[in-house]
């Protein structure tokens, strides 16, 4: 009786593990969201899906951009004061308004052509003062 439950055993340590590769191979292919498209349009379709969600940015990103924009076109008071009004208004950017406002000071030296003097002239109180941080780690 021993012997039979040993080679009971065997056969099922060999026999399962293929079986359960098999049926979990075959419930993939299965499954209805493969659907009976070809590989290249299944490809295509999940390349526009991750092209989509890469295009969407935080928006904290598109404040920076906005704002360093702004920057180039007017002057970083102008941008300095939307910044402190777009934390006052939504609460949850307030976390990335100091890396904004060091992105600022550091496109205000930039914009003035290294002139720090001129840039630091733009310096105030929004977040702390990182606007001047980025303005002295910009020289």
């Amino acid at each position: 009786m021993n012997q039979a439950a040993r080679r009971i055993g065997r056969t099922l340590a060999f026999v399962l593990p293929v079986v359960l590769i098999l049926s979990g191979s075959l419930a993939v292919t299965a499954v209805p969201w493969a659907g009976n498209k070809s590989d290249g349009s299944v490809l295509t379709a999940s390349s526009g899906d991750a092209s989509t969600r890469a295009s969407h940015r935080a928006p904290h990103e598109v404040l920076r951009d906005q704002l360093l924009a702004e920057l180039q076109e007017k002057d970083p008071n102008v941008a300095l004061t939307h910044l402190q009004e777009a934390t006052t208004e939504r609460p949850s950017l307030a976390r990335h308004c100091a890396s904004i406002a060091r992105a600022l000071g550091r496109a205000a030296v930039t914009k003035y052509g290294g002139a720090a003097h001129r840039a630091h002239a733009f310096s105030r109180p929004v977040c702390d003062t990182s606007f001047a941080s980025g303005v002295a780690h910009a020289n």
